[in-house]
């Protein structure tokens, strides 16, 4: 497939992020990578990549994360695809939360990520 600026590519992001999440060959998973590279389209939305957005030390979004599994008002541990995020603090709140998205507040001091290692991840 040649492409150049007249190409046309028509191809939903749900389409890409449905048919990765049936557990495809990694041949066609390389196919899928190359076509959202040139799509440009962020790895978060095709994967379950967690994306960490700190805003200053009040302010964190966590993107693709699978449960909540410690809360207290001075400690949170998030689990994620790729690990275990611990965020400490002060008067941290669980603001907002979603199926894929969680919002905590509040004063942070520190993140830190417990990685885990298996053959699955990248």
């Amino acid at each position: 497939m040649n492409l150049n600026k007249n190409t046309k590519i028509t191809v939903r992001r749900e389409e890409i992020y449905v048919s990765l999440l049936k557990g495809e060959h990694k041949e066609t998973m390389k196919k899928k990578s190359r076509i959202n590279d040139i799509l440009e389209i962020p790895k978060e939305v095709y994967s379950n990549v967690p994306n960490f957005i700190l805003t200053g030390f009040e302010e964190l979004i966590i993107e693709n994360y699978k449960g909540i599994l410690e809360y207290e008002d001075y400690y949170v541990r998030v689990n994620t695809f790729i690990g275990i995020v611990n965020i400490h603090g002060i008067n941290l709140k669980l603001e907002k939360m979603t199926e894929d998205n969680i919002k905590i507040t509040g004063k942070i001091e520190s993140l830190e990520i417990e990685r885990m290692m298996d053959d699955e991840s990248f």
